[in-house]
């Protein structure tokens, strides 16, 4: 058994399984890529990695397995799978993963070739796993799926607390103790038991809460554009295979950004905070219907558009379109006077936090700073937004308008 001492659930007893699988290369490389990529621009303590996240989401599925009297193969299984659920992610974790998807067609959590290879694979079938079951329970599949990659699962009652731990930002203090010992199985189905809207209200509004304030604050966004944008170019001018690039680590991409020459100015401005500047910062409602599904040709040739009538290179105007706000833990079911019910069918509450991720949603147009006046004047034209005023609009209302500070 090997005893860790953690920043959030203090110490951590990993055995079985886990305790073989800890350095395993695979794992091993999660040391290297930060949980949050470039919130780190913002908040900077948020330099936590992936490799402690995993071992917090592996603590609270042992826990919750202990709770649910799971146990044998089954509960090892499920140990693995959440040690294991996060070694498929790229550097700087979600900031590039779409775009290598692009490339790759995997997400993150697509794992099945890495767990049935090399010394994860090795580790598993020396305890009798079979590395495609766990692969699937990492993908949210199974019976007990749910609890690794699901609305109620325990690596969002980690991160939450992790990532808020690190950045010192407070939403995202959550009672993972009571969330994990109040999880049941009725029918087959992960809900909380009978008592605990409140206790899924908090998961909810922690991550409403800390969506802005943490997650798609403005810097972060736009450091996650740059670097985007500066792989990219890795890819598609200096001929890298998107398969390698996906399993580099945090300084592998770095340092091949900054020995590039495609890449190094990207990097260079990575590595020094000397980041674009935001020339439009547009609310919802101002932007047009069929611009919210742009796909990355169409959003490439604007952003070519806009940076020719600016007489700026193609590379210094990044559209950044987020997808639409949507709160996928209002799906969790919660037990109410016997019944499973929806939580978003039985929380007011729900209500109220999807107009409020709708009113904090931005579209961005980034720029170098000496160009932000005539690209975001350009850019609202060709883009055909309905703003009034000032192409930034002096980040009209939202909670973005306490955040400048950071900026």
């Amino acid at each position: 058994m090997a005893t860790i001492k953690d920043s959030v659930h203090d110490h951590i007893e990993v055995t079985g399984v886990a305790e073989a699988l800890l350095d395993t290369p695979a794992m091993q490389r999660l040391r290297r890529i930060r949980q949050l990529g470039t919130v780190s621009l913002v908040y900077p303590a948020a330099n936590h990695t992936r490799f402690e996240h995993s071992l917090g989401v592996y603590h609270l599925a042992s826990e919750a397995l202990d709770h649910l009297g799971v146990a044998g193969q089954a509960a090892e299984r499920v140990r693995a799978a959440a040690l294991l659920h996060d070694v498929g992610h790229p550097p700087f974790s979600h900031n590039v993963e779409h775009l290598l998807y692009r490339h790759t067609g995997k997400f993150h959590d697509d794992v099945s070739d890495l767990l049935a290879s090399g010394r994860v694979g090795a580790v598993l079938r020396d305890h009798d796993l079979d590395p495609r079951t766990v692969a699937d329970l990492v993908a949210g599949e199974g019976h007990y799926g749910p609890l690794v990659s699901g609305e109620l699962d325990v690596d969002r009652m980690d991160y939450l607390v992790r990532d808020a731990h690190h950045t010192g930002v407070p939403y995202g203090t959550i009672d993972h103790g009571r969330l994990v010992r109040e999880l049941t199985f009725v029918d087959g189905e992960l809900v909380l038991a009978e008592g605990n809207v409140q206790t899924a209200e908090s998961l909810l509004l922690a991550r409403a809460l800390m969506n802005p304030t943490v997650y798609t604050h403005h810097v972060a966004r736009i450091g996650k554009a740059m670097l985007r944008r500066a792989t990219e170019r890795l890819i598609t001018e200096a001929g890298y295979d998107a398969e390698t690039v996906r399993r580099w680590d945090d300084s592998d991409l770095l340092v091949t950004l900054r020995r590039t020459d495609a890449t190094a100015g990207f990097a260079d401005r990575l590595s020094t905070r000397d980041l674009y500047k935001r020339a439009v910062w547009a609310e919802l409602s101002d932007v047009p219907d069929d611009l919210l599904t742009a796909d990355h040709d169409r959003v490439r040739a604007l952003e070519r558009d806009i940076a020719s009538e600016a007489d700026l290179d193609s590379d210094s105007v990044i559209l950044d379109i987020p997808p639409e706000p949507e709160i996928r833990e209002s799906s969790s079911r919660v037990v109410v006077n016997g019944d499973i019910r929806r939580l978003d069918r039985q929380s007011p509450l729900v209500s109220a936090l999807r107009i409020a991720g709708r009113n904090q949603w931005r579209l961005g147009v980034y720029a170098p700073p000496t160009a932000v006046d005539r690209v975001g004047r350009i850019a609202v034209r060709t883009l055909g937004l309905d703003i009034d005023g000032a192409p930034i609009s002096e980040v009209r209302g939202g909670i973005d308008a306490t955040l400048d500070e950071f900026g």
